[in-house]
């Protein structure tokens, strides 16, 4: 039939895993480190072991002070995409919003 558009088939989110967004600083107010995973728990071992990005070893980036879990890690490559376009005071409001000492909420996992 003219004019219709084809079904459009979306996976089901049953299947996708979930995406984690996260904030890592050099120290309170300093560097920040913007990254995403599906394994939250296993990327700060790898970051706090060395293992990370060039620029968290650089820096000396490993403390997780604030993060957002995802739906789908498409949502939080999205989240991702677009926080590292904001403003750094966005970022640090973010930040001091629920963890205002800035401690490492990697130590609780």
């Amino acid at each position: 039939m003219a004019g219709l558009v084809p079904a459009i088939h979306c996976r089901q989110t049953s299947t996708m895993p979930k995406g984690y967004v996260y904030m890592l600083p050099s120290k309170k107010n300093g560097t920040l480190y913007i990254g995403v995973t599906n394994n939250l728990p296993a990327r700060m071992h790898q970051h706090k072991t060395g293992q990370g990005a060039g620029f968290t070893k650089k820096y000396g980036v490993h403390r997780l002070v604030w993060y957002e879990t995802c739906d789908m890690v498409t949502d939080a490559i999205q989240r991702e995409t677009t926080m590292k376009h904001w403003p750094r005071q966005w970022k640090i409001n973010l930040i001091e919003k629920d963890n205002p000492e800035w401690n490492d909420l990697s130590l609780h996992f």
